[in-house]
C-alpha cells in the first residue's frame, strides 16, 4: 500500500456509491488512482460498476476481508446515516491511512470520537458538477494528516474538478451553503427563467432552451473571464436599455442579492444543525 507522486494508492475503500461516490469513482477510475477500488453500497448505486474487473462490491463492511488494507477510505454516505455506519471501519485505520468525508456538517472531533484520534481525518465539499468533471471542493485536515495524506486527498477530489483547502472547518458551513447546495439554486434560475419566457409567450421548448444555453454560456463566460462578473454585468447592460430594466428589478430593494444571502444564511445554519 503506497502513494506515488499523483496520490495513487493501491486499494481505495469508497463507502457509498450514490450519485457523488459514483461521480468520484469514475473519476478516480479515469485517472488511475488506484490498482484496486473496493465499494460498499447497499443499494443499487454501484450496478453500473459490476462489470469492472478494478471494482469489487459489498453489500456491507461485515462482507469486506479482515486482509483488506486500504490506502484511503472515502465516506459517501449522508450525514444523518453517519454514526450508524461508521464504527464498522475503525479497523481500516491505521497512521498511513487517509479518512475522507464528504457528508456535511460532521465535524472533525464527531470523526476523532468515532475513529479515535489517530485517524487522518480530512473532511470535503464537493458539489454535483463533479459528475461532469466540473466540480469543485473545498477541504479541511485535522492534525493527524501529513503531506503525503493531503497530497492524497486533493488528488482524489481534484480527478472530478477544483480543489481549495481551509484551515478553519467552521468554514465548511457557508462553503456548504455555497458550492455544496449553489448547483441547486442555478438550476431554479434556469427553471425560473424559462417559466418567465413562457409567460411572456415563447414555447415552452423554446423557452427551455434559451434558458439553459444562456445560463450555460454565461458561467462559461464567468470562468473564463479575468473579469470581475460586476464587469461581465455591465458589459451587458446598456443605459436605459432592456437589460437595465430588468435589473432595476433584480438589484432594487427585496431583490436577488437580498434573497440569496438569506438562502446561503439558510443553508449554512442548516450545515451547523447537522454537525455531531
Amino acid at each position: 500500500m503506497s502513494a506515488d507522486a499523483a496520490g495513487a494508492v493501491s486499494t481505495l475503500l469508497l463507502v457509498g456509491c450514490g450519485k457523488m461516490g459514483g461521480a468520484l469513482l469514475r473519476g478516480w477510475r479515469e485517472r488511475g488512482l488506484a490498482q484496486r477500488y473496493v465499494v460498499v453500497e447497499p443499494g443499487p448505486g454501484g450496478g453500473e460498476f459490476a462489470e469492472n474487473r478494478d471494482v469489487t462490491l459489498a453489500a456491507a463492511a461485515e462482507a469486506l476481508p479482515p486482509e483488506l488494507r486500504p490506502g484511503a477510505i472515502v465516506l459517501a454516505v449522508k450525514p444523518q446515516a453517519m454514526a450508524t455506519v461508521l464504527p464498522a471501519y475503525r479497523r481500516f485505520v491505521a497512521d498511513d491511512v487517509l479518512v475522507l468525508s464528504i457528508a456535511a456538517g460532521k465535524t472533525l472531533g464527531f470523526f476523532a470520537r468515532q475513529l479515535g484520534d489517530r485517524a487522518a481525518v480530512v473532511r470535503a465539499m464537493p458539489n454535483t458538477p463533479a459528475a461532469i468533471g466540473r466540480g469543485i471542493a473545498v477541504l479541511c485536515a485535522n492534525a493527524a494528516v501529513g503531506k503525503t495524506q493531503r497530497h492524497r486527498a486533493e488528488a482524489l477530489l481534484a480527478a472530478v474538478g477544483e480543489v481549495a483547502w481551509v484551515e478553519d472547518q467552521a468554514l465548511l458551513d457557508a462553503v456548504t451553503a455555497v458550492s455544496g447546495s449553489g448547483p441547486a439554486y442555478v438550476f431554479l434560475l434556469i427553471e425560473c427563467l424559462t417559466a418567465a419566457a413562457i409567460a411572456e409567450g415563447l414555447p415552452a421548448e423554446l423557452a427551455l432552451r434559451l434558458a439553459r444555453a444562456t445560463v450555460a454560456g454565461a458561467g462559461e463566460l464567468a470562468r473564463r473571464s479575468s473579469e470581475p462578473p460586476a464587469r461581465l454585468r455591465e458589459n451587458v447592460t446598456s443605459p436605459g436599455g432592456t437589460t437595465r430594466a430588468a435589473l432595476d428589478v433584480l438589484m432594487g430593494t427585496g431583490g436577488l442579492e437580498p434573497l440569496l444571502r438569506r438562502a446561503v444564511r439558510a443553508a449554512t445554519e442548516r450545515s451547523r444543525q447537522l454537525a455531531d
